[in-house]
């Protein structure tokens, strides 16, 4: 994630719009759209998929209405800082560096290991050229090692990259990545094991809307202590118990 810097006139402008949305009875919703099963858009141009529905329910349980917005990835963050939207629910991971721009509520989904995926499994991860989404966790472990980092705007551009041969490898979320594997009749392979980054994910908000975090974390707790996010989660990421 890129640093961003604001300065105090901004700050300003940033606060009094964080205080009038906190005066609102409309919350807007900040998503990609492009990450199934977290997030996308269905057949009827509309936002779709877990995010969807958990935020809905997190939303009916916080007594807010809320409108969904669609954002690029690369500037999901400082359009949520600008006032573009109120909340970031984009399968976001929790991470040191973001929480340093922007707080996020107690996580809605656990840790979900990456992996990367090929044409063959006869890829050293460590030495290849490897596609990950900009601006994500799975680019910052890539420069961290010594593969050669290619970095794409759109998760659907890592998965071409591996295809058309300017990546010889992705790495991403397991939950976005396994299904395509699965669905690619034996073209795309899982290469070695799990790996875990992250602290799992939750919605992210301005440092300054502590109300409104405090109403997603109570409407959070709410479902996670009557099993309704366990059976979300089990039934959009293919059988997976939840883990709350």
């Amino acid at each position: 994630m890129r640093p961003i810097i604001l300065g105090t006139a901004a700050l300003a402008l940033t606060a009094g719009i964080a205080l009038a949305a906190s005066h609102s009875m409309t919350v807007r919703m900040g998503t990609e759209g492009a990450y199934p099963p977290y997030n996308f858009i269905n057949d009827n141009g509309e936002v779709d998929g877990f995010e969807r529905e958990l935020g809905d329910e997190l939303c009916k349980r916080a007594e807010l209405t809320c409108e969904w917005v669609t954002n690029e990835w690369d500037s999901i963050i400082p359009n949520l800082v600008s006032g573009n939207y109120d909340t970031i629910i984009a399968g976001m991971s929790i991470t040191d560096e973001r929480d340093e721009v922007i707080d996020f509520t107690q996580s809605y989904f656990p840790p979900d290991p990456s992996v990367y995926v090929a044409l063959s499994d006869d890829i050293d991860v460590n030495s290849a050229v490897v596609a990950a989404q900009t601006g994500t966790i799975q680019a910052s472990h890539v420069a961290s090692t010594g593969a050669t980092l290619v970095e794409f705007a759109t998760p659907d551009e890592t998965i071409a990259a591996v295809r058309n041969g300017e990546a010889d490898v992705v790495l991403a979320d397991k939950g976005f990545l396994e299904p395509i594997v699965n669905e690619s009749g034996g073209e795309l392979v899982i290469v070695g094991g799990d790996v875990m980054l992250g602290d799992g994910i939750g919605v992210g908000v301005r440092e300054s809307d502590a109300e409104l975090k405090a109403k997603f974390d109570a409407a959070i707790a709410s479902v996670k202590e009557d099993g309704t996010l366990n059976t979300l989660i089990a039934k959009w990421f293919d059988g997976m118990d939840g883990g709350y």
